[in-house]
């Protein structure tokens, strides 16, 4: 990774922006106060919202950080087949005594008002999510200052970033929990992906821009297995969703380490498109019915998510989580930092040992 981009954190540590009030200001900055680098999600937010988190995070450290963007998406949705879903619905609206929300109450994310607002006050780092930006979009980044990452699940992705100008690609495993940051949401292939480790090295003789991993990292020593398979840093999600400053809900911070749950799968009945979350009662009885259409599914099953996590009922929640929920710790943010990072040192410790015939012991 170019040094200067690397400067922004001493470590190879980012936190990755979780959509839905999980990455709140508290968590980046502490995140970035331990030597990482922490993002915030503008998903899901109006541009005012994404300026007042910020500020807060601009007052709560001097540290660099980040803002992920969701890229517009096409209207590919087939209408009658959320219309379909919408009446499997109904029984769940009566359930939790709520209304359906509107599927069509917009598609862009407010993308374009977002992208105004970090051009007219720029942080250090903007990642995307569901896309590439045009050329002119990250060149316009880049003459305020900011780097651009983007996020690619296979190596022809990577390749579309590469040609964007992006100064990083973000390598998303099928290990990682919530939304897969695919480019087009292609039905026939939305409930599979590739391996973290695979895509690393796939994506590293497809493209010469430095690489985020991405996808089930809950340790130091995963940390230094993605940066030995090419990776330049890791980007942590579910890792941090435990953490005290994590704005997740509490059911879904419990979640991770509940029997109850004992694996995660992806789906699209919360979203219409595929995003991996701890398998629970709303997603085994939609999921298989769920159509390919984002973000009207979204909208359609977001007073449903809300009026479950009212009634404290985790079987009715979109519970993001990577197939590593079970090895999450409730530390605080910083601590976290600070043992995964400890962690990689041992594990790079150990690997040096081997290359030079020793145990690594």
């Amino acid at each position: 990774m170019s040094s200067a981009l690397t400067d922004l954190f001493p470590l190879p540590i980012v936190q990755a922006p979780m959509a839905g009030g999980v990455s709140v200001p508290q968590l980046a900055a502490a995140v970035c106060e331990a030597g990482g680098l922490g993002f915030l999600a503008a998903g899901y937010k109006t541009a005012d919202g994404m300026y007042q988190e910020i500020k807060q995070v601009r007052g709560l450290t001097a540290r660099p950080f980040g803002v992920n963007l969701f890229m517009p998406q096409p209207e590919t949705a087939d209408p009658a087949a959320v219309g379909v879903y919408a009446h499997q619905l109904a029984g769940e609206a009566a359930w939790y005594e709520t209304e359906l929300g509107d599927p069509d109450c917009g598609r862009d994310d407010g993308y374009e008002t977002k992208l105004a607002v970090l051009l007219d006050n720029p942080v250090p780092v903007v990642s995307f999510h569901f896309g590439v930006p045009s050329r002119e979009v990250v060149d316009s980044l880049h003459r305020v200052g900011t780097f651009a990452l983007v996020t690619a699940t296979t190596a022809d992705e990577a390749r579309a970033v590469e040609r964007s100008g992006a100064d990083a690609v973000i390598a998303q495993g099928v290990e990682a929990g919530g939304h897969q940051g695919t480019h087009r949401d292609n039905p026939e292939t939305g409930g599979s992906g590739t391996g973290l480790l695979s895509l690393v090295a796939q994506i590293r003789e497809a493209v010469s821009l430095p690489i985020v991993a991405a996808g089930g990292i809950m340790r130091g020593a995963q940390i230094a297995a993605v940066l030995a398979a090419g990776a330049s840093a890791a980007q942590l999600g579910t890792a941090f969703l435990a953490t005290p400053e994590s704005g997740a809900h509490a059911l879904h911070k419990q979640a991770l380490t509940n029997p109850l749950f004992v694996r995660t799968e992806l789906t699209r009945a919360f979203s219409g498109r595929p995003a991996r979350g701890l398998v629970n009662r709303f997603l085994r009885e939609h999921g298989p019915y769920a159509p390919a259409a984002y973000p009207e599914v979204h909208h359609l099953t977001a007073p449903l998510r809300k009026a479950a996590a009212k009634a404290g009922d985790a079987q009715g929640m979109a519970l993001w989580a990577g197939q590593g929920h079970r090895m999450a710790r409730e530390l605080p943010a910083g601590q976290l930092v600070e043992v995964l990072a400890a962690e990689l040192a041992t594990a790079g410790t150990a690997l040096s040992g081997y290359a030079t015939g020793g145990t690594g012991r």
